[in-house]
């Protein structure tokens, strides 16, 4: 790790500490050159493929970003939202994994904003599943009858 302040390239660890429920480190280090101290933040780089074979980070303001669009017009706030992505990006990272194919992204996100807004959920799931037909919509709507149904009893 390079020194910010004078470019020394070796400084030293002072303290770290884990934040982010351990998701990250944060570590205090000094330059052994000019003195200064200095913070670092170190975070697990979670890597996305793409069906093209492109790999991007992942970006939970990219998860947010979807589901807003298909939560356009109805009642849900942005701490919701903020919370969603939350979840979504706590479950991948669980799985413990570097590489993560796109489609688990969309499966992750499927189940909480089914939680969330069931409209907003039909929304998500007819672009990411690919929905044609007005029996693909039926045969979803019942799934979400059946499911409210088993939670009911």
């Amino acid at each position: 790790m390079h020194c910010p302040f004078c470019r020394h390239p070796d400084t030293r660890v002072i303290d770290s500490r884990s934040t982010d429920d351990g998701a990250a480190i944060r570590r205090r280090r000094a330059c052994p050159d000019c003195g200064r101290r200095f913070t670092t933040q170190e975070t697990v780089l979670l890597m996305v493929s793409k069906r093209s074979g492109v790999t991007e980070p992942f970006s939970r303001d990219k998860v947010i970003a979807g589901v807003r669009r298909a939560c356009q017009g109805r009642p849900v706030s942005e701490d919701a939202l903020a919370q969603l992505g939350q979840r979504v990006e706590e479950s991948i990272r669980a799985k413990g994994v570097a590489e993560i194919p796109s489609n688990e992204v969309g499966l992750a996100i499927l189940g909480p904003l089914r939680d969330l807004d069931e409209v907003a959920y039909l929304r998500f799931a007819s672009v990411y599943r690919g929905f044609e037909t007005l029996a693909d919509f039926e045969a979803e709507i019942e799934q979400l009858r059946a499911g409210r149904a088993a939670t009911e009893d």
